[in-house]
């Protein structure tokens, strides 16, 4: 199982829509690296779900259920999405501030590509995310 973070503004999109609606396709992605992410996205991996611009933090937990296919959002080009269901909020939000305050996650792709909105998280760096936002890996 491969683990990401898939970033949305709350404003447009928020954790609690996400857990409201159950199952939601996470359309809108208009950056070719960040739609090779997703096209590398399987069935049963996990992403946090994170608040871009308004809190900049890891809120909640959600799931791949349904692998790339063509993004209905999308009125030109070929662009995908996939679909997506909240397993849990995150106990303690973890922010952007205490991710860059720690020289553990410099590698992180979140703090190395700050505008990509879907990217790959490793395995070592989803262990401490969870761990300082309470979750269980």
């Amino acid at each position: 199982m491969a683990h990401w973070l898939m970033k949305s503004e709350p404003d447009a999109f928020s954790w609690s829509q996400q857990v409201e609606n159950g199952v939601e396709p996470w359309t809108g992605v208009r950056s070719h690296q960040a739609k090779r992410n997703l096209q590398a996205m399987h069935r049963g991996d996990r992403a946090f779900f994170y608040h871009s611009n308004i809190g900049k933090e890891i809120v909640g937990i959600v799931e791949v259920v349904r692998e790339a296919y063509p993004d209905p959002s999308a009125e030109t080009g070929d662009w995908v999405c996939v679909d997506v269901r909240a397993v849990a909020p995150l106990p303690r939000p973890v922010t952007l501030a205490a991710i860059k305050a720690d020289a553990a996650f410099a590698d992180l792709a979140l703090v190395r590509q700050s505008r990509l909105s879907v990217v790959p998280v490793s395995d070592p760096h989803w262990k401490a995310l969870c761990a300082l936002g309470g979750a269980e890996a």
